[in-house]
């Protein structure tokens, strides 16, 4: 413990990857273009005819949303935490850290566990990603010496569980939609339906039916109610988000791209190294696959009205085409980075992505504020398109304030935290003249 004290440290400036941070702050201002929705809407993530509005400009925002941002920014963001897991534990390794390797990293994850728990019962986040990332990121360290190969195979088998489950999930409910049709065809008024026909019926209701409207407008009442009242209502959710979700969904979408994320930072395909022919296929051969897989997602589900069974359906492709259009994003951004193209906007979205703790913790206060009872109250209350009003201020405030804060600053409050936290000693906070001339 002494000797993590007295010796190491974080990463300094010189130290830093810029291309890395540069898609960690395309990442990170992108996760709120998802992420907004469940802040700000309610039941209305997956299926916009709930809330929000499902006509017009409001369905034009979720098809290209779902065309091109879900679970793609996440993907990106899941990506760089693999490829900061391999940055971190090596320089340690290499700087002579041995043992005290280890203790930095468990102690590092273990403090975003707490930062996770503090997102979704303080900040009321439900959707938090720092809780799921410190339970896979537990898992990541023996991974570090695997090889490029080993580690996309045990990625691969991972989306493969995940894509089966879901297939499996789809011809589950698929087979009890047959067995409904069977029992109206046959149903006598005469003849009483067994038990277990009747259980099967309420099972498919259960599973057809959409939120009314007045539930709709129940939670919304209850979101516009003071700040512990809302803290109490979330529990439930919090809790599902927490226990189902990581074990259901969270472990083949999460832990895979971390995988996929160390290996791509060994073949040096963050730092920029790989030739523009590289990215370049990266880009058409992603965007191709992918977004052809979305668009045949989409359609199905508008042409279904967002029926519960059809939303399962796409989902069972869900995951590949997620899978391609993140390597698609990777690519475009390499070379967009590469470029030099718009270097101020460059330098802007690495301040972002230096500060990502921060400034992905202020997305979730500046819009409890905003959609809770204490602040605006103004939860259910915009039209899906109105909410991206308050993505764009959130972007623009986020990248003029992350260059200049930086001037002045060498984390943001949450990363020094952090790391003060996991090296076990304050850290220098305050930029000095001599590391400007560094």
């Amino acid at each position: 413990m002494n000797q993590t004290k007295l010796k190491f440290s974080p990463l300094n400036a010189s130290e830093r990857i810029d291309s890395l941070d540069v898609i960690r702050g395309i990442a990170l201002l992108g996760i709120l273009l998802m992420n907004i929705n469940g802040m700000g809407l309610p039941f209305s993530y997956s299926d916009p005819t709930l809330a929000g509005g499902a006509d017009g400009l409001n369905l034009k925002v979720w098809i290209l949303n779902n065309m091109l941002f879900e679970g793609t920014m996440r993907g990106l963001f899941t990506l760089l935490f693999g490829a900061g897991v391999i940055l971190l534990t090596s320089r340690l390794e290499k700087g002579g850290a041995g043992i005290a390797t280890a203790d930095i990293y468990y102690r590092r994850i273990l403090w975003m566990l707490l930062f996770g728990i503090v997102n979704v019962y303080i900040f009321l986040w439900s959707g938090d990603i720092l809780y799921p990332y410190a339970i896979f990121g537990l898992m990541l360290f023996p991974f570090r010496n695997a090889s490029v190969k080993k580690l996309f195979l045990v990625a691969g088998i991972l989306i493969s569980i995940g894509i089966l489950w879901d297939v499996s999930d789809y011809r589950s409910k698929l087979k009890l939609q047959k067995e409904i049709v069977e029992i109206e065809t046959t149903q006598n008024s005469e003849v009483k339906l067994t038990q277990a026909q009747e259980d099967k019926i309420k099972e498919w209701d259960k599973f057809t039916t959409k939120h009314t409207p007045e539930e709709v407008n129940e939670l919304i009442e209850k979101m516009h109610q003071s700040y512990f009242i809302v803290i109490f209502e979330k529990v439930k959710e919090n809790q599902f988000m927490q226990t189902w979700f990581p074990y259901r969904l969270w472990v083949w979408d999460i832990l895979s791209y971390m995988l996929i994320g160390m290996a791509f930072f060994k073949l040096r395909i963050f730092h920029g190294e790989r030739t523009n022919r590289f990215y370049f296929m990266m880009l058409s051969v992603g965007y191709l696959i992918g977004l052809s897989i979305n668009y045949y997602e989409t359609k199905i589900q508008l042409g279904d009205n967002f029926h519960a069974l059809t939303i399962m359906k796409a989902d069972q492709t869900y995951q590949i085409g997620r899978l391609f259009t993140t390597m698609g994003h990777v690519g475009l951004f390499m070379l967009f980075i590469k470029s030099g193209f718009l270097r101020l906007l460059q330098k802007s979205l690495a301040a972002v992505g230096k500060l990502a703790l921060t400034n992905y913790l202020m997305h979730s206060i500046v819009t409890s504020v905003i959609f809770y009872g204490d602040g605006f109250s103004l939860f259910g209350m915009l039209e899906r398109y109105q909410l991206y009003y308050i993505i764009a201020g959130l972007w623009i405030f986020q990248l003029i304030y992350s260059p200049i804060y930086l001037k002045y600053f060498l984390f943001g409050p949450a990363e020094w935290i952090w790391r003060s936290l996991t090296y076990g000693k304050t850290q220098q906070f305050l930029v000095r003249p001599s590391d400007l001339r560094n």
